[in-house]
């Protein structure tokens, strides 16, 4: 059995304790908590349910000494320190929050999981699954492949979220405030590591890597999580991660973050698919797949419990026992084993 920390506890946070107690071969040791509020108190209250015996705790050095194996870290914004001292306590690292395919920049904190003998893992949704893992497991149903395009279509009303939504994100500000956020920045560490992984790994020649961020401001009162957005501010973004050989477009990475179809200018809407991720490789042959079911059915669901976010804790929970039994260092999807779930335990097979 490997024993699991949970570092932070917003909604990728929750639904991965949640994966880990129902994971036949991991067991919850230990749980890191930012607030004072949250310190000392049982996990399964942190969860609104029963106690499950583990207590939560603010305290690093406390956390670090624990007996563990992994380590599934989603704090808001990566801490490479934080990460670092993660990997030379000795516990194996799975994080949706970066090192999806890591470059000579991370050396450092490479060698320090080489030296401490752990695995450091990024993986998720979109980075991490969506972008760059699910395209090149597709892709390998063509020969001679010219373009690859991952694209998410969102509504953002289902993210429960607001400040999050409105200080980092810039909805509900003015598009000058939007253009200026830092969520470009953010995004942008993750998703030009899908792009690269997906020019590396099938072979396209050097390319040129641009961004671009296009805002539609409403048009009429929107509800929303963090409360009105009024006529004229930031209802919808959209942000997008181009690779160009020469002037021909190869890989194309983006996200359509909506809140609503309705009140928007310029009238952006989903179109009859709806919220969907879609996958698009062109070669020979074609391939062209929409998934649905990672985005809520209902705002009000998802506000209660995201579909996408917990699919990107489950991606996590379900790396941990390939990536405790890989070879120190930074590893990605490319060298780990395929990654599977487990039945539900109720179909489970025992003994």
């Amino acid at each position: 059995m490997l024993r699991v920390v949970q570092w932070a506890t917003g909604g990728v946070g929750k639904a991965a304790i949640e994966a880990v107690l129902r994971h036949p071969e991991l067991e919850l040791a230990g749980c890191y908590v930012h607030s004072e509020d949250k310190n000392g108190r049982d996990v399964g209250e942190i969860l609104g349910v029963d106690p499950i015996g583990v207590t939560a705790s603010n305290d690093i050095d406390t956390i670090l000494a624990l007996d563990a194996d992994a380590v599934v870290y989603s704090p808001l914004v990566p801490n490479p320190e934080e990460v670092t001292r993660i990997l030379c306590s000795g516990k194996n690292v799975v994080t949706p929050v970066g090192w999806f395919y890591p470059g000579e920049r991370d050396a450092a904190l490479a060698q320090a999981a080489v030296d401490a003998g752990v695995t450091l893992h990024g993986t998720g949704i979109n980075p991490g699954g969506a972008t760059e893992l699910h395209p090149l497991v597709l892709s390998a149903m063509s020969s001679a492949v010219t373009y690859v395009r991952a694209e998410e279509f969102s509504d953002m009303r289902t993210y429960n979220a607001p400040d999050v939504l409105r200080w980092v994100m810039g909805f509900g500000g003015t598009p000058e405030e939007a253009y200026k956020s830092p969520m470009l920045g953010l995004l942008s560490g993750g998703f030009t590591q899908s792009v690269r992984m997906c020019l590396d790994t099938l072979g396209f020649a050097e390319a040129t890597i641009g961004t671009e961020h296009e805002v539609a401001v409403a048009t009429a009162p929107i509800d929303s999580p963090m409360g009105v957005i009024e006529p004229g501010n930031v209802a919808a973004q959209r942000f997008q991660w181009i690779a160009k050989i020469g002037e021909q477009v190869v890989v194309r990475i983006a996200v359509n973050w909506l809140m609503g179809e309705e009140h928007l200018e310029p009238a952006w809407e989903f179109g009859p698919q709806g919220e969907r991720y879609e996958i698009e490789i062109n070669g020979d042959p074609d391939t062209f797949v929409v998934i649905h079911g990672w985005q809520p059915a209902t705002v009000a669901e998802g506000l209660r419990r995201n579909p996408g976010i917990v699919a990107t804790a489950n991606h996590c929970v379900n790396s941990i026992p390939y990536v405790c039994a890989a070879a120190p260092g930074v590893r990605t999807c490319l060298e780990l084993p395929v990654v599977a779930g487990r039945a539900h335990p109720d179909l489970a097979a025992h003994g």
